[in-house]
């Protein structure tokens, strides 16, 4: 593992676009409203109306400084997507190893954290890894190698992905086809936190990455999701540093609301939420 670690990348995802949320300062949040659907919803456990999955992106050290202890604090447990070339996997693998025996998933975020560079905004994308100059079997190895990598740190077998930047095709063909039957789940790009029981494929489910809200404006996010739909997926970046950052305390606050909410929201990884909706839809009469 060493050998391919000395292959180093620091960049980052590009930003998800997101609707406008009111601002600090608003008015007590009210009871959440009952989704408006005919499609049969999932049960999730423990009685809870809506499954939330906590992301964190690209292996950084501000989440392993923050995120993850203030995780622990509230008992809940997120996903951390890495990027196997990034610094900090080989140089805090210890840290990783105890968050994934803490019950925190370790998701595969890719080997190299390939991206368009024609797409705007790019610019910091390196030529050897630009994702429109790579085919989609090389990133299919890649991304097999980075499973393999994360066998190595945690010992689990059943994983999620995350796709860099929500940019799905290398050199123009579309590499999830070649990848999907080694995942229970994929993330890819959006701009929904929210996913609806009827809309759900797992293999391509949408996700918000927020940067610079305030607490406040988090809370109204899950909550306003929550309120049309079974799945909220946030991924964040930087927590109290980095890049694409929110503040360590906007960060504490979701969590505080989150924690003392249980029993409206099932707050666990995607691999569990993941494996909790392929439970559910192979019961008799799902449909």
């Amino acid at each position: 593992m060493r050998h391919l670690l000395v292959l180093l990348l620091s960049g980052g995802c590009a930003l998800l676009g997101m609707s406008a949320l009111p601002a600090s300062g608003a008015e007590s949040p009210q009871p959440l409203q009952q989704p408006q659907s005919s499609q049969p919803q999932l049960r999730w456990p423990h009685g809870a109306r809506v499954a939330v999955s906590l992301a964190y992106d690209d292996a950084l050290d501000s989440q392993l400084d923050v995120a993850l202890p203030a995780l622990q604090r509230h008992g809940l447990k997120a996903s951390f997507y890495l990027q196997l070339s990034h610094p900090s996997v080989e140089r805090r693998l210890g840290a990783w190893r105890r968050a994934a025996r803490q019950g925190h998933e370790l998701g595969n975020h890719s080997l190299f954290h390939q991206c368009a560079g024609s797409t705007p905004g790019h610019d910091w994308v390196t030529p050897q890894r630009d994702l429109d100059h790579t085919s989609a079997a090389q990133m299919r190895d890649q991304v097999l190698t980075a499973n393999a990598m994360l066998y190595a740190i945690d010992g689990e077998r059943e994983r999620t992905y995350t796709v860099p930047c929500g940019e799905t095709r290398a050199s123009g063909e579309d590499y999830l086809a070649l990848i999907a039957p080694a995942f229970l789940g994929m993330k890819v790009g959006g701009e929904l936190a929210v996913t609806a029981r009827a809309a759900l494929q797992p293999g391509a489910v949408p996700v918000l990455a927020p940067v610079g809200l305030n607490g406040a404006q988090l809370i109204a996010l899950v909550r306003s999701a929550a309120a049309d739909g079974d799945l909220v997926n946030l991924t964040f970046h930087g927590v109290g540093g980095d890049y694409l950052s929110i503040s360590a305390q906007a960060h504490e606050e979701l969590l505080a609301y989150l924690a003392s909410h249980r029993d409206q929201y099932w707050t666990t990884t995607f691999r569990n939420i993941m494996r909790h909706v392929q439970a559910q839809n192979q019961r008799p009469g799902t449909p």
